[in-house]
């Protein structure tokens, strides 16, 4: 709960050394010990293993075996004991596990199985195979003192499946209801009875035939020996107060008689563990059920479940309590840590000392490794630019060696042609062929020339690459510094920005402390006002300090937010201060702002269970339903509604709701809002009237269903939510009464027009809508008389598709069940064709 201060679980469990604490506070527990200590991470198979396969293994010997199960409602009793585990095949009980071992073990030629499913419910036993036996006797017999039910039903098994549909029939008829701490709670003890009947002929011939001829032949005149062993598993009800339960009416009854047999369970039990002359056996039909469990042959088991919730402290100590004298212990023993922490801590200390050292010599050595190889990489760069310098170096000396070369031979083959040139002069007969050499001898000048020319352009240009190359790299460099010192820059900036939003939420934190105190200042200045006015009107000219215009004037500046979750306290401090009664006057103020303002005072007081019964009596409930007929405020009916629900919460105020004319009221409200928040509200308010078995007709009656259906025209799903609840709430109790024999005749839901509706949102994208409306179609399906137009509307494809596709499991199983115990559903399908 969001307003508990203690969030803590009360339990510590330690199952390495089989115990559990029970802390008292922060700084004192008690300690127990047990057998054995699961966590809610064991499977079911470790369950099993640990509770209940030594059981059964000697009720395979001819003993009698008992599994019980004791604890809190919600703490997981019927899922350890009853899961079926058809979705999950590791989600199977303690039962479903039991019986695979049994039927794997026995002969079906030569041994048997038989199974009794019972529950006992308000002192009498009941057959949940057979309905209609709901009244059976028990028999002791008188020598040997042992229990029997003759009139039971006994069923043969043969195979798993169809002890899973025995199961499933049987949880179908148990009694389950809603109460504050579970969905569907068990309201009575389920009592399985498995009788195993085996052969040991077998095994007695292999004996004799080592003790000899002569014994073999005198065993095999004997008739065959037959062992039996039974096995009870026991799946008893919650354990809890009636007040933390809520149960109310029929169902305080119910919690009456499971707490008187489960408190003579425990006299037995605690008789037992103190050795007393007389044990209280027939002080319950439970107690004389399991005589044989607790004090004769049987081998007992008892696993006890507990939650860790503070708010259950007391639950939880009465649980273990019970389990500790189930181990017939004389005393509550309360351990004074006799296991040596101081030890243990010494060695975990060591453990992780080493593991600190190792983990600090592989950091070192992680950190050198790191080292070396940066300094390794820097000698590498170093040595690659050092071998670039030289090779460039090289190079720029090979080129500038080409080139004085080359500029020497051109030079010498100019000199060659000259010196052949100036011996061709003297030579006046070859006057024509000098010439033609000294044209040759130019053109070759002017080709090594342009020769030289060229290797002089790719020397400067070979220089210019390599600048360039040199300038962009030195570019990259001084990129590469400033983006260091950008992200350097974007890092502090990082910081200040957070601490910057620390400061924000900090402010922001102050700000909503500050509006809590301004609204209960406003709070206390309204009811000053108005006790100012009375006073002026009874004092007539007396005078009085202060402008009370000025008082109201603060009263009637509209509020844009409700009283939030910081408020509370103050709401409560001046609840007690100023009184009920004053605050309740404030709703006949001629001032709207001040009737708005004190609606939402007296809405937030009936949401606590606490204040709800000090408003009806001082005529709150009546104010609230007058403000619903006279005001034409929206807003005050939405608030005045909401109020309403809350109050509808109680079974009392349901009756007084309707003696008042409250869903008459309620229905004109729906019928002329338009806003879906006041819907929502007054859907709320009628859903929770609709669970109430004695005012459905007179609910009905006036309106109340029609104003309902009415409400769908908003369409909004957090409104058309809480109208499925109510028509689920509704079927729920018209399935319960005609299964009681209170009611017959075809359901008012669907004389009132509500099933289309139905049918139409049964697959609805709300989850909260379709879940409601999948338990209404089954609440309706369970009778007989409405099937008919459930089939002519369109009902039974959605009830095929709930009982295979729904994601909740007791759903899927309640339409399933319905299906096929249905003549008429089942006649349908058949000349459909649906493969059921």
């Amino acid at each position: 709960m969001v307003a508990d201060a203690d969030f803590a679980d009360c339990v510590e469990l330690q199952p390495e050394v089989k115990r559990l604490k029970l802390r008292k506070n922060n700084w004192d527990s008690d300690t127990y010990e047990f057998d054995e200590v699961l966590t809610e991470f064991a499977s079911q198979k470790r369950v099993y293993e640990v509770v209940a396969k030594p059981v059964v293994e000697s009720v395979m010997d001819g003993y009698n075996g008992t599994v019980m199960a004791y604890g809190q409602t919600g703490t997981g009793k019927t899922y350890t004991l009853g899961r079926l585990g058809e979705e999950d095949t590791a989600a199977r009980g303690i039962m479903v596990r039991a019986m695979e071992d049994i039927l794997a073990d026995v002969s079906l030629e030569t041994d048997s199985v038989s199974v009794s499913y019972l529950q006992l419910y308000m002192e009498t036993i009941q057959d949940l195979l057979d309905p209609t036996n709901d009244n059976i006797s028990i028999v002791e017999d008188p020598k040997s003192g042992d229990v029997s039910l003759p009139g039971a039903s006994l069923v043969e098994i043969r195979n798993q499946q169809s002890f899973v549909e025995l199961l499933r029939l049987g949880e179908a008829h148990r009694f389950a209801a809603n109460t504050k701490l579970n969905t569907e709670s068990s309201r009575s003890h389920a009592i399985l009875m498995v009788h195993v009947k085996r052969s040991v002929k077998g095994r007695d011939s292999i004996l004799s035939n080592e003790n000899g001829n002569n014994s073999h032949m005198a065993k095999s005149l004997k008739p065959p020996v037959v062992r039996k062993g039974k096995l009870v598993v026991v799946d008893l009800a919650g354990s809890e107060r009636i007040d933390k339960s809520g149960s109310e009416g029929h169902a305080l009854e119910e919690a009456k008689s499971i707490n008187l047999s489960l408190s003579a369970l425990g006299k037995c039990i605690n008789a037992l563990a103190e050795n007393s002359a007389h044990v209280p056996i027939r002080d319950s039909k439970l107690t004389r059920l399991l005589r044989d469990s607790f004090g004769g042959t049987a081998r007992t088991s008892l696993v006890i479940t507990i939650g860790p919730s503070p708010r259950h402290r007391g639950e939880t100590t009465s649980t273990i309590m019970f389990g500790q004298r189930a181990m017939k212990v004389e005393n509550m023993l309360k351990l004074k840590e006799e296991f040596d922490y101081k030890s243990l801590s010494r060695r975990l200390d060591i453990q992780l000392e080493k593991l600190i050292a190792e983990h600090e010599k592989q950091q070192k050595a992680f950190e050198n490794e790191i080292e070396r190889v940066t300094t390794e990489a820097k000698h590498q760069i170093l040595e690659s630019e050092r071998n670039y310098a030289v090779e460039m170096e090289k190079e720029r000396l090979n080129y500038q060696k080409e080139y004085m070369e080359s500029i020497k031979k051109l030079e010498e083959k100019w000199m060659m042609n000259q010196q052949k040139h100036a011996g061709g002069e003297n030579a006046a007969g070859l006057k024509d062929e000098s010439s033609n050499w000294i044209s040759n001898g130019e053109d070759s000048r002017v080709a090594n020339m342009e020769e030289l020319s060229e290797m002089k352009k790719k020397l400067q240009k070979e220089t210019l690459l390599r600048k360039a190359a040199e300038e962009e790299v030195n570019k990259l460099k001084s990129q590469l510094a400033e983006l260091k010192k950008s992200e350097a820059l974007a890092k502090s900036d990082m910081s200040k920005l957070q601490k910057m939003l620390e400061d924000e939420a900090c402010q922001k934190e102050k700000l909503e402390g500050e509006i809590a105190i301004l609204h209960s200042q406003l709070l206390q200045i309204s009811f000053e006002a108005d006790e100012t006015a009375r006073r002026i009107d009874k004092g007539g000219s007396e005078k009085v300090p202060g402008s009370l215009d000025s008082l109201l004037s603060q009263v009637r500046q509209p509020q844009t937010n409700d009283l939030g979750n910081g408020e509370k306290s103050s709401i409560a401090k001046l609840f007690e201060q100023v009184g009920l009664q004053r605050i309740l006057s404030l709703l006949e103020a001629e001032d709207v702002d001040v009737r708005i303002h004190a609606v939402k005072v007296v809405a937030n007081l009936a949401a606590e269970e606490t204040n709800q019964e000090k408003i009806v009596e001082a005529g709150g409930l009546k104010s609230l339903l007058m403000l619903l007929r006279s005001s034409e405020d929206e807003t005050i009916h939405r608030v005045a509604a909401g109020a309403i629900a809350n109050l509808a919460m109680n079974e009392t105020n349901q009756e007084l709701i309707m003696s008042q004319g409250g869903i008459r009221l309620l229905s004109m409200t729906a019928g002329s809002a338009e806003d879906p928040q006041t819907l929502r509200m007054v859907a709320g308010a009628i859903a929770n009237l609709c669970g109430n078995d004695k005012l459905q007709m007179k609910l009905r009656g006036e309106g109340g269903i029609k104003a309902l259906l009415g409400m769908v025209r908003c369409r909004h799903p957090d409104v058309l939510a809480q109208v499925a609840r109510g028509i689920a709430n509704f079927a729920k109790c018209e399935s319960r009464a005609s299964t009681q024999g209170t009611k017959n005749g075809r359901s008012l839901l669907i004389e009132d027009g509500v099933l289309p509706w139905i049918v139409q949102n049964a697959n609805n994208e709300a989850s909260p809508i379709r879940r409601h409306i999948e338990l209404a179609l089954c609440h309706l399906a369970q009778h007989e008389v409405n099937a008919k137009d459930m089939i002519s509307g369109g009902a039974l494809w959605e009830l095929v598709r709930i009982s295979r596709d729904c994601s909740r499991e007791d759903i899927r199983t309640l339409a399933h069940r319905t299906l096929t115990s249905s003549p008429t559903f089942q006649a349908e399908m058949r000349r459909l064709g649906i493969d059921y």
